[in-house]
């Protein structure tokens, strides 16, 4: 589960009086932060993005056919 919470003083308060127990390990990043050095979508699949070929001219719209079986569209 993931808690939201922010510094006052120097202690993280959790948002919607959520209470952890007594001792609990936690781990603690601040969301500016991370969400810059997390890479995008595009950059984590870069290196595939165009590379297949062959594909139906409407394998984009009936993905869920050619996947799991699904009526075409």
């Amino acid at each position: 589960m993931t808690y939201r919470g922010t510094v006052k003083g120097g202690v993280v308060i959790l948002e919607g009086g959520a209470v952890l127990p007594e001792g609990e390990t936690v781990e603690v990043r601040p969301l500016s932060e991370s969400q810059d050095q997390r890479p995008t979508l595009f950059e984590q699949l870069k290196d595939v993005v165009g590379t297949v070929q062959d594909l139906p001219p409407d394998a984009a719209r009936n993905k869920r056919h050619y996947l799991y079986g699904h009526p075409k569209q």
